[in-house]
């Protein structure tokens, strides 16, 4: 098997990191283990990234105090860590935007402006996935219980509907997932706001593979919770701890295994991994483990490997997931990296008007 490229988003000094930008590391699909190389995007705070569906395009979320979102091209680093090309950049009309997704027909992208409380939306063009200006920003209103994180909105994530149904809108600071749907440019609500948990803080969304169940974990409380969905929306199952560690807990990322059979957690302050097995009506502990470094920000899965930004400890930690009972162990030494904030995994893409895949 053949090297893969998977790509790094780093804090630079505009957000108090140590980062230049985008970084490109090789991962071998055999040993999982990964070799940071060049910086193939300088730009700003590059905090989140997520890919195309069909070309071969990341985009990133430029968290600054006027938030950016950027597209790159990564066609001539296929066969090496070249310089990814600009493909547009755009104001989002907010603050901080931590948080980025392309609608399932790659038609929009959308951005997250957490400080602002605001999503907003720009076109795509179709056959070079570039970056257009802002065609709406929606708002949100409203605040929660904990005057400290919650005294307005703080949209955190936008989750896509892989099959094409509403998108989801998770408000930290209103404690609300909102759907919409994007309209002729316009981002269009699909239904009532579902109101979680009064101070749960909801973050991040894993969806099953099935499609039919997902996964919300809570910064505030902590906890991860469980929905069917269905053809009335979304419908709470059940709720359980993310973590069992004393001490502070800041849940970030969620992830649901290919398979659908595990859910991975990180959570900072107690800096572990927390596995759930997916086989009963609720998530199940597996395991949780230490995280291999400071402050994991993010993680992401990559064929039966997993890796994990470790923020404030300026690492990446590579995990070998044991297929049989989804337990993680930790492949080698974390690998230093600058101010890591999301992994972006590789996966192959399909050219637009081609049939030729290109691993990026």
């Amino acid at each position: 098997m053949t090297d893969e490229l998977l790509y790094l988003g780093c804090y630079t000094s505009e957000s108090g990191g140590t980062g230049e930008g985008i970084v490109a590391a090789t991962r071998d699909p055999l040993t999982g283990r990964l070799s940071p190389g060049p910086v193939v995007a300088r730009t700003p705070s590059p905090s989140f990234l997520t890919w195309h569906p069909t070309l071969p395009v990341l985009y990133a979320a430029n968290e600054l105090a006027e938030g950016e979102v950027s597209g790159w091209a990564v066609d001539n680093a296929v066969d090496g860590a070249g310089p990814l090309q600009p493909r547009g950049r755009a104001g989002t009309g907010g603050t901080e935007p931590c948080h980025v997704a392309v609608t399932a027909d790659g038609r929009h992208l959308l951005a997250a402006n957490y400080a602002s409380g605001s999503i907003s939306v720009h076109p795509l063009d179709p056959a070079t996935g570039a970056v257009g200006d802002r065609s709406d920003l929606v708002v949100h209103d409203g605040h929660g219980p904990d005057r400290d994180r919650q005294a307005g909105p703080h949209l955190h994530m936008i989750s896509i509907d892989p099959a094409g149904g509403p998108l989801v809108a998770v408000d930290l600071g209103t404690d609300g997932l909102y759907p919409y749907r994007v309209v002729d440019d316009r981002l269009v609500p699909a239904g009532d706001p579902l109101r979680v948990t009064a101070g749960a803080g909801p973050r991040h969304i894993a969806r099953h593979p099935d499609g039919h169940r997902a996964y919300l974990v809570d910064e505030l409380d902590a906890m991860v919770t469980s929905f069917d969905i269905g053809g009335e929306g979304w419908r709470e199952r059940n709720r359980l701890e993310a973590s069992t560690r004393p001490g502070e807990k800041f849940p970030s990322e969620i992830a649901c295994r290919a398979d659908g059979r595990y859910l991975y957690l990180a959570t900072r302050g107690v800096d572990t991994l927390s596995v759930f097995a997916l086989d009963g009506a609720a998530p199940r502990l597996v395991t949780e483990v230490d995280c291999g470094g400071r402050w994991p920000r993010h993680l992401a899965l990559a064929g039966d490997h997993l890796y994990v930004a470790n923020q404030l400890g300026n690492s990446v930690s590579t995990f070998a997931i044991d297929p049989r009972t989804g337990v993680p162990t930790m492949v080698a030494d974390p690998v230093a990296v600058a101010s890591p904030t999301c992994v972006l995994a590789p996966r192959e893409t399909v050219i637009s008007g081609s049939a030729e895949k290109v691993a990026a």
